[in-house]
């Protein structure tokens, strides 16, 4: 009886130790896997933040960038604004004086007079619409008689002020539209007028 007892006391022991052996070995484990998982969620989150603050720091970059150049795009926009406004103003008179049947008489007889004595040829002009009540009479008239050959006039609603002349063949032009003077004044003026502005 003593054997059998001492013999089951010795099984109870040894399952005993073993358990608490397996137990321990389990625990162990699961200290191991559950450190693990701690540091996998751990590093998966620094590259969670990473990431947040890399696309942080792009946005921020790129926000930067497009405040710059819209902010950069403005200015051009206002200070090419200020220049049209400068120049328009400074070419105004210009426009002004083209528009006025009295000095337009006077140009296109210089001009046609030059066409004239340089080769024996029928003229063409595009003049404004606006003025063909005044100019037309004149073209008709004084001109030709000034010039002594067939001169030919289109009047044209496109036209604010100035004069195109040219043969009449129509082998080319000669553009004195307010237009055209407007963008040759314009071409000189622009320079100098954004180093006075702008310096």
């Amino acid at each position: 009886m003593d054997k059998l007892q001492e013999l089951t006391q010795k099984l109870y022991e040894q399952g005993l130790s073993k358990g608490k052996e397996e137990g321990e070995a389990l625990l162990s484990q699961a200290h191991k896997e559950a450190d693990e998982l701690i540091k996998k969620a751990r590093e998966e989150a620094a590259a969670i933040v990473e990431k947040a603050k890399k696309e942080a720091a792009d946005y921020k970059t790129k926000v930067e960038g497009d405040v710059k150049m819209a902010s950069t795009q403005a200015l051009q926009a206002t200070r090419a604004g200020i220049e049209n406004m400068v120049v328009s103003k400074a070419v105004a008179p210009v426009k002004e004086q083209l528009s006025g049947a009295a000095f337009l008489k006077e140009i296109i007889t210089a001009v046609a007079g030059n066409f004239s004595s340089q080769q024996a040829t029928d003229l063409a002009l595009v003049l404004p619409e606006k003025l063909q009540k005044e100019l037309e009479p004149f073209v008709k008239n004084e001109l030709a008689k000034t010039l002594g050959g067939g001169v030919e006039a289109r009047f044209s609603a496109k036209m604010d002020g100035g004069f195109k002349i040219g043969p009449k063949d129509g082998s080319y032009f000669i553009d004195l539209s307010d237009e055209a003077f407007q963008e040759l004044i314009g071409e000189y003026l622009r320079p100098a007028t954004k180093k006075i502005l702008f310096g």
